[in-house]
């Protein structure tokens, strides 16, 4: 951020601390107490630097903060004013009876009492309040006035749960970076634990991707760009299915989930959920090669059959080339003769074109 303004604006307002000083000072003459334009120069100047100081201490406090603990505050102060509004201090006035019917200085000691409760009620839960509400995230702010979650919603676009599966795939820094997906992203408690214990007693192929994974959701909450933020909830003692938990945990925020597995994105549609699959999105991304197409394949390996030339496109699709054994380690024109769908994605088959 640029500082330029702020510094601007400090040594602004300590010359008009050092000006109220001085004229402090000035209108004084005429009085008994006298104060020196020296001595009004420097307290102004230690005025200035004090609130300065304190300004600096707040650097890290945001509008949004203020927002925030400024809503604490005046829930805490509420509950606060609730509890007086019962009585409870004049239960200090019964605990002083014998004192009150014995001497009239008892009277003024229940009311010095009251005054000291009622204001460290106040300032006790006005405290808890603030400092509750800073601890806390927008998205529990839902709990108590909806239209925290409805104004986010409508400003950042639907919040979306992570599973592990996709925190793990390579491709979802490179998704978020790019800004298609809007909303606040929700990793639950019990997928973090998932994946570190993957990290942990996973084969050695599970371990990389799990490490892979904590690296990626590191990055994600190191990005400006991206919100982030953690659902406490950890996984459930009577052992229910992480996919269960993050179907609960969808429903709860009214998020999208956005995952790999098939099995776990059709019974959360079934639910009504709004599921974003990373697969549907690549499939959807692939060109679409048509048979008689001529293409310009770089082919980098042997195929299944003595004469055939494995090739990749650039999204990653395999396309093999008959009679092309002899143009391995070259680029070569080649004709879509058929397309097979496959659990792994598209195969193509082609010839080599005609000179």
């Amino acid at each position: 951020m640029n500082k330029t303004p702020v510094n601007i604006a400090r040594l602004v307002y300590l010359l008009v601390c050092q000006a109220a000083g001085v004229a402090i000072a000035l209108s004084t003459k005429s009085t008994e107490i006298e104060i020196s334009v020296t001595t009004g120069l420097l307290v102004g100047l230690g005025v200035g630097f004090l609130f300065i100081g304190i300004e600096r201490l707040m650097e890290g406090f945001t509008l949004r903060g203020f927002s925030t603990g400024a809503f604490g505050l005046g829930v805490g102060l509420f509950c606060a004013w609730l509890l007086t509004r019962v009585g409870i201090s004049d239960l200090l006035e019964l605990a002083f009876r014998d004192e009150l019917q014995e001497s009239v200085d008892g009277a003024a000691l229940v009311e010095s009492l009251k005054l000291a409760v009622d204001v460290t009620l106040f300032a006790s839960l006005g405290f808890l309040g603030t400092t509750l509400a800073l601890q806390s995230n927008r998205d529990d702010f839902a709990f108590i006035i909806p239209y925290v979650r409805f104004r986010q919603d409508a400003s950042s676009g639907q919040p979306i749960v992570l599973d592990a599966e996709s925190i793990m795939d390579g491709r979802i820094l490179g998704l978020l970076s790019s800004g298609f997906l809007s909303g606040r992203m929700i990793v639950a408690q019990f997928v973090l634990e998932d994946i570190q214990t993957l990290a942990n007693e996973g084969s050695n192929g599970t371990r990389q991707r799990a490490q892979r994974g904590l690296e990626n959701l590191e990055k994600i909450q190191n990005s400006p760009d991206i919100q982030v933020s953690i659902h406490e909830a950890k996984a459930s003692p009577d052992g229910q299915p992480l996919d269960n938990r993050l179907i609960v945990t969808a429903k709860f925020y009214g998020a999208r989930l956005l995952t790999l597995d098939e099995s776990l994105t059709k019974v959360a549609r079934l639910q009504g959920i709004s599921v974003l699959n990373l697969n549907d999105l690549d499939l959807a991304l692939r060109p679409a090669v048509a048979v008689g197409e001529r293409l310009r394949v770089a082919l980098v390996r042997p195929g299944k059959e003595d004469h055939q030339a494995v090739g990749y496109l650039q999204d990653g699709t395999m396309i093999v080339v008959n009679q092309a054994v002899d143009k391995i380690g070259k680029s070569a024109d080649v004709v879509v003769v058929t397309t097979l769908q496959t659990a792994g994605g598209t195969l193509i088959f082609a010839e080599l074109a005609a000179a």
